[in-house]
């Protein structure tokens, strides 16, 4: 095998890298290698925000796309054909003088130890460059949206949305994209093979095809590879567990795992690959009760990188995707070589972390039922942050009614178990019976022949059972054919305008 080096657009021209291990994490090679140290460490497992970058990519239009990421957990060759920006890079654009996101955070005193500042900084960019190509500006809570994965300890954060209001007033500092995208289109890059090693290591092999067929021909002769997505969790197997994650195989540059089609029964097929932000958005489009869940799964940059794909594979007890998924009764596409198989993603896991994926297979796609948005639908997330937090449990319900009588129903927790699963003795306490409070109660006492959670250190069981309880008896509240309460008594994004 040849070994190519990594390339992509740094400071205004194509870099090449080689050598570095292909777990050498974007921040690391930004700090000690290209010695860029406006790019701050903190948590190094992509919670602060204070390694915040901006990635840019051409479209299949040609256009050139920006997104926010953390790069602490992402790897140098996942930037392969990429462009990347860092603070660095924004007095370039005002002739050396402060960008407007930095002059308008200095006006509205928006930084006092400034560590976490250039994570804000590259959030409101990429906000602020997305809004001036649309012409529009945000509100605060689309600004709040924005730098909900950016932490500050000490400046508070109405005048950092201050600033985020303010850089609009100031005389406008666009990228020049035109250089950029020549320069991306010059890359050519295709089909990347990529060795690297640490000292006194053996060296490790990342590949990055960008077909299907090609990921699903590499995934058989490499079975026991490690399939790489957005990072999101992989990328924490390095930092925190000092893993040795072996050979692996990058799926981010397969254009077909990341479509998202209208299926002939009207409902959905969303590729694995596709990030968390663009699956959750065609969900809310046909489904605008999801939005809650969508906003506050984690953080923006984490959404951009991380896929619905990687989320359900992983396999997490305490995913938030899977809950709501097996609510909508979505079924899994798995691929191995030619061969494509569909199952029910409530018969994918097994137990605690382990799943029915054969050697050299791979999720290709999810899919949602046309009738799955017939129905009425609810995903409640319980977490002790608000925003940008891991969740203690989660729960995606479903529920369609004849007249006041339950025709069908899904009860999913996540959280509850050593795997998501649906609760399949408090769905058969609500199947067929009127859609009444007696039969709420029925379905709570239910869950206890369910579910036996675990006490951990974001919960303890009884919290876990009494919460999940609970939810029922919320989800019958909003849904109850008397007098349902209104979404503007249930969301917090009801009353705070988001804008999406």
């Amino acid at each position: 095998m040849t070994t190519q080096p990594v390339r992509f657009y740094h400071r205004g021209r194509i870099v090449d890298v080689s050598g570095v291990h292909p777990t050498r994490s974007v921040l690391d090679w930004l700090r000690e290698d290209a010695h860029c140290t406006g790019t701050k460490e903190g948590c190094n497992e992509g919670d602060c925000g204070a390694c915040t970058v901006v990635v840019g990519e051409l479209d299949a239009a040609g256009q050139l796309q920006l997104q926010t990421v953390n790069s602490c957990i992402q790897f140098v060759p996942t930037l392969h054909g990429k462009a990347l920006f860092t603070v660095e890079d924004l007095k370039p654009q005002c002739a050396g003088q402060l960008h407007p996101v930095q002059q308008a955070l200095v006006e509205c005193h928006g930084s006092q130890c400034g560590f976490c500042t250039p994570g804000f900084v590259m959030s409101l960019w990429s906000t602020y460059e997305h809004h001036q190509a649309a012409g529009t500006q945000p509100t605060r809570q689309q600004l709040a949206d924005d730098l909900s994965g950016n932490l500050c300890r000490c400046t508070g954060y109405r005048p950092i949305i201050d600033a985020g209001q303010r850089m609009f007033d100031l005389p406008a500092a666009r990228l020049d994209a035109a250089p950029v995208v020549a320069a991306l289109q010059a890359l050519q890059a295709g089909s990347l093979n990529y060795q690297g090693a640490r000292p006194g290591e053996p060296a490790a092999t990342l590949h990055a095809p960008t077909t299907l067929d090609e990921l699903a021909a590499l995934r058989v002769r490499h079975p026991k590879a490690t399939l790489l997505a957005g990072s999101t969790d992989i990328g924490l197997w390095v930092s925190k567990q000092f893993r040795d994650v072996g050979d692996l195989i990058y799926v981010g540059n397969v254009a077909a795992l990341k479509t998202i089609e209208t299926l002939a029964d009207g409902g959905l097929r969303i590729g694995a690959g596709a990030s968390l932000e663009e699956a959750y958005a065609a969900l809310a489009r046909r489904l605008p009760a999801l939005t809650d869940l969508w906003l506050r799964f984690a953080s923006p940059p984490i959404r951009h990188a991380g896929t619905l794909g990687g989320n359900v594979a992983n396999g997490s007890p305490i995913g938030d995707s899977p809950p709501m998924l097996m609510a909508l009764d979505a079924q899994i596409e798995l691929r191995q070589g030619e061969r494509v198989r569909q199952m029910p993603l409530p018969e994918f896991y097994i137990d605690y972390m382990k799943n029915r994926l054969e050697p050299g297979e791979f999720m290709q796609a999810l899919l949602v039922p046309g009738a799955a948005f017939d129905r009425t639908v609810r995903a409640y997330k319980i977490s002790k942050r608000f925003d940008c937090d891991i969740s203690a449990l989660c729960g995606g319900f479903s529920i369609e009614l004849d007249g006041d009588t339950v025709r069908s129903v899904r009860l999913a927790f996540g959280g509850m178990a050593g795997v998501v699963k649906r609760a399949a003795a408090a769905e058969a306490a609500v199947l067929g019976q009127p859609w009444t409070e007696a039969t709420v109660q029925a379905a709570q006492a239910a869950l206890l022949q369910d579910f036996k959670p675990l006490t951990d250190m974001r919960a303890s069981a009884e919290y876990r059972m009494q919460v999940a309880q609970n939810l029922l008896m919320r989800f019958w509240l909003e849904t109850r054919v008397v007098d349902p309460l209104p979404v503007s008594q249930t969301s917090v994004f009801a009353v705070m305008p988001h804008g999406v």
